[in-house]
């Protein structure tokens, strides 16, 4: 089964777009801010007693995320000069309406996440993805103030009609599909719709749950990552993205690590450290439109 989602592009082969004010690499860090269902499994620290209702063991473990966790992540992202991108899902604003209160007063970016963390964004027709995501962007108006112009779904799921329905209800930008160093146009029946690069590996999660890696061994891919960009950044723009969630990287052991690779990559002048919002605003102008598919 083939797609026609998106066109191959060797990134050797592309026009030189440069970024703005000369810088070589643009980095971003995206927030995921979650709403777990109580007695729902989900991921899990334990999964010996993730069957159990109540499970106190694995639900504190993700509920530490948006008591203690994101809000020692908004500090030190601004202690180093990162704006927060929120990838936020649309039940945070019920449960936790003190997210959106701050967000709001601290300037986050918002990204749409879909409803809440216990449910993929799988098995919809495309009627009824529709209203899911119209009452996603009410949610999100209504919360913040405006409707999100990103989106990421719950574990990166999506349908085969997710992208052009993105396109058609006003979103920009998609981080579904993590395959690429720089954004790049989806092919969507109408209006414009980028892949942003986000990380499926610097990512807290397949670091930490799947991999075992200490906080200093994701710190030091986190700066690896950006050393080789940086390197490649000279040539040709470069997009890097950091996926974190508050109840993993937010733990103290592994923030204060963490905070050491913020702080290499802040060193960087010719670094432009933006939201996800700023460099998808910035990429609709500066690359090519493509021509509208009927896909």
């Amino acid at each position: 089964m083939d797609h026609q989602l998106f066109d191959h592009s060797p990134i050797i082969r592309r026009p030189r777009v440069e970024l703005p004010d000369g810088k070589r690499l643009a980095v971003w860090v995206g927030v995921n801010v979650e709403h777990y269902r109580f007695g729902q499994q989900a991921l899990s620290l334990a999964p010996f007693t993730a069957q159990l209702v109540p499970d106190p063991l694995n639900h504190g473990w993700r509920d530490y995320g948006a008591r203690v966790g994101l809000w020692r992540l908004a500090d030190l992202l601004a202690r180093h000069g990162f704006p927060l991108s929120a990838i936020t899902n649309a039940a945070v604003f019920e449960h936790y309406p003190e997210i959106a209160e701050e967000g709001r007063a601290r300037g986050w970016a918002w990204v749409g996440h879909g409803v809440d963390n216990s449910s993929w964004w799988v098995g919809m027709g495309p009627d009824d993805e529709r209203a899911a995501l119209q009452g996603i962007v009410s949610s999100f108006r209504d919360a913040t103030g405006a409707a999100p112009r990103g989106w990421l779904g719950p574990a990166l799921t999506s349908t085969e009609n997710t992208t052009a329905l993105l396109a058609e209800l006003g979103f920009t930008y998609s981080l579904d599909w993590a395959n690429d160093d720089q954004p790049y146009p989806l092919n969507v029946p109408s209006g414009r719709l980028l892949a942003l690069p986000y990380a499926s590996e610097v990512n807290d999660i397949p670091a930490f749950v799947l991999h075992h890696h200490t906080g200093e061994q994701f710190a030091q891919s986190v700066i690896d990552q950006f050393d080789q960009l940086y390197e490649e950044g000279a040539d040709s723009l470069r997009v890097m993205g950091i996926g974190l969630h508050p109840f993993l990287v937010g733990q103290p052991f592994r923030a204060r690590p963490f905070a050491r690779a913020l702080a290499h990559i802040a060193s960087h002048d010719d670094v432009w450290l933006a939201t996800s919002d700023e460099i998808a605003d910035w990429a609709l102008g500066a690359l090519p439109a493509p021509e509208a598919t009927t896909a």
